[in-house]
């Protein structure tokens, strides 16, 4: 805090400008979402204002972004159409997964796990980041075009009678809670269902018209009837601002493109007195504090997305330490990982007290911030207050904005989201798989798998499948060169060691020497546990160079022991040589060391075994106890 005043001009320009960056993309992105235009503004301003204040990076700028965007809004579509289409009624279970991911980042910044983010897969990334850019410019093209599935009576009226169902369901489901259901009788069932008017069959097939079309496959499942109900007015809005966009970066970057778009469509659309629609209405006056996120709490009703709040959680981490490593490399600096976790976390948990969508580091916000000279975290804090006070002053004129605006603004978001930098590297990427006669890269194959199924099925899942796959990959790569580097040869055949050169002659049919170079872990044990079978009938001792195997994990553990086993069984003598002290330190705990092996079979070189093997081993094995 001592150095936060210490550049006042600079963070002053770099937040103001920051802040005018974040206006549109925050309306933008909360319109997306589908809590509305206020929502993305409360996130811009509570996030920006404490990610900065509490966390590690000083020239950071937060908010929301495309891929928290993109998974909040399945969760916000999901739960909204299990409470019957009523975003009012839905809302305090949304708010409080967002609450909860606010506060497991907090968690992961506070047992420090900030520093191991780094680690996941660039492939499960990239496939992420370019399905979200997919997912985002799919979705916008049905508002791009005016169409509505919702406001689609035809469309709307294929779902009455799944409607009836639901609604029938549902007062089978009161009956059943109120211990009145009697299936001799359905008197009260009738009684109940003649209370269903035609206004409540609408909205209940209006929601599951909605839910059917929501998403990449169900976008993609109506585009026909959208293409059939074209609103050329909103198509014109949209290409105008997209073009704006693009084109107004090669005059200059030093005005934001997308505030140059907005202003300028929107008032045109409201100078010429167009037919458009605009977005939702934005409330005017301070944000209101959501108590029903605690009035109207239930366990059950965000028990089935807590994996969902820790993959929000864990995205928001990634997306902001990814930023951070960007600033770090522009100001030559060094950000506190764990604490920007804290910090993100904060204000995540404090917009969603106030009805915000969740959000992270802002690339782009954050690069236009530190080229405009903010250098502390007082630049973030400006930015959130810049947007604050839009909010005060202008909400009434922001509640004009024509919709189709916004969403030309979020189709070039989602082309600019797209890792393009990945997807060139296809062709070039290693081929290092191979089912049959064809080969393939498996970077490649983890990529395109996160980037499908992203896409067309769950973010959740596609993220946690590819980890498994990566995983799983990475496992088979290094046991694979943990084999290649440790067969088990003859002195005759093995590709001696400098220290070996020397070995006795007539101990080397006698004497195998087992070379372990790498870690002794669960992909690696199967080639491990081969070594008892190879080691023929005239070998009464084995000496493992274990010099190179810096770690071993329970399997490898378990490994060896069945290892000793066998080969106390043919009564073959097992030597250690150049133990290192996280494996002793494993075997010593199931007690391998001393009960397999006793210390005076472990040696700290090489000659020392030499030493012992032509003190106590005869040339003839039958000599040998």
């Amino acid at each position: 805090m001592k150095n936060l005043f210490t550049n006042i001009k600079g963070d002053a320009f770099g937040g103001i400008t920051a802040g005018i960056v974040a206006l549109p993309l925050a309306l933008a992105f909360g319109v997306s979402s589908g809590l509305g235009p206020s929502a993305g503004l409360y996130g811009a301003i509570f996030i920006s204002f404490f990610a900065a204040l509490f966390g590690g990076t000083n020239t950071q700028i937060s908010g929301p972004t495309a891929p928290m965007t993109a998974v909040s809004m399945v969760i916000i579509a999901t739960i909204i159409a299990a409470n019957d289409g009523d975003v009012n009624k839905a809302l305090p279970a949304i708010l409080a997964i967002f609450l909860l991911a606010g506060l497991m980042q907090i968690g992961l910044g506070v047992i420090g796990l900030g520093k191991y983010i780094r680690y996941i897969p660039y492939p499960v990334v990239s496939g992420f980041m370019t399905a979200i850019g997919v997912i985002i410019l799919v979705t916008q093209i049905l508002p791009s075009l005016g169409y509505y599935p919702k406001e689609d009576a035809e469309y709307v009226g294929q779902y009455k009678v799944q409607a009836e169902e639901v609604i029938l369901e549902n007062i089978l489901k009161e009956e059943a809670g109120e211990d009145i259901l009697v299936l001799e009788d359905f008197q009260e069932t009738i009684n109940r269902a003649s209370q269903v008017t035609e206004a409540d069959i609408l909205k209940e097939s209006q929601t599951l018209a909605a839910k059917d079309a929501s998403g990449v496959v169900g976008a993609l499942k109506v585009l026909p009837r959208a293409l059939q109900n074209i609103s050329w007015l909103e198509v014109v809005l949209a290409l105008g601002t997209i073009i704006i966009i693009y084109g107004f970066k090669r005059i200059t970057t030093v005005v934001p493109s997308t505030l140059v778009a907005l202003l300028v469509m929107t008032g045109i659309a409201i100078g010429f007195g167009l037919d458009y629609r605009p977005i939702e209405k934005i409330p005017e006056g301070l944000p209101k504090f959501r108590m029903d996120i605690f009035t109207g709490f239930s366990l059950g009703s965000i028990t089935p997305y807590f994996f969902t709040a820790l993959t929000l959680a864990l995205l928001g981490a990634i997306d902001s330490l990814l930023t951070s490593v960007v600033a770090d490399n522009m100001t030559k600096t060094k950000h506190k990982p764990d604490k920007e976790l804290v910090g993100q976390g904060i204000g995540n948990s404090v917009a969603a007290l106030f009805g915000g969508i969740p959000g992270a580091g802002a690339t782009i916000r954050t690069v236009v911030n530190i080229n405009s000279g903010g250098k502390t975290r007082l630049s973030g804090m400006i930015a959130g207050l810049l947007l604050f006070v839009i909010l005060l002053a202008i909400a009434p004129l922001a509640s004009r904005i024509p919709a189709a605006v916004l969403a030309g603004i979020l189709i070039t978001v989602g082309i600019g989201v797209m890792d393009y930098k990945g997807l060139r590297a296809i062709p070039a990427l290693p081929k290092d798989g191979k089912i049959g006669p064809f080969k393939f890269s498996m970077e490649v194959v983890i990529m395109l798998v996160v980037l499908i199924l992203s896409t067309f099925w769950n973010l959740v899942y596609a993220v946690g499948i590819g980890l498994v796959i990566a995983s799983l990959m990475f496992m088979k790569k290094i046991g694979d060169l943990t084999a290649e580097r440790s067969d088990v040869k003859t002195l005759k055949k093995e590709r001696f060691w400098k220290d070996e050169e020397d070995f006795p002659e007539e101990y080397k049919e006698k004497v195998f020497i087992k070379h372990i170079k790498g870690p002794l872990f669960f992909g690696s044990t199967s080639d491990f546990q081969a070594l008892a079978q190879q080691i023929p009938a005239t070998a009464n001792t084995v000496i493992m160079r274990l010099d190179r195997m810096q770690y071993m994990d329970q399997s490898g553990l378990y490994a060896m022991e069945d290892m000793l086993l066998d080969l106390r069984k043919k009564e073959v003598e097992a030597l250690f040589v150049g133990m290192l002290p996280q494996p002793r330190y494993m075997m010593e705990r199931i007690d391998i060391i001393p009960d397999f092996i006793p210390e005076e079979h472990i040696f700290e070189t090489f000659d020392e075994c030499v030493a012992w093997i032509k003190e106590n081993i005869n040339n003839n094995k039958n000599n040998n106890k």
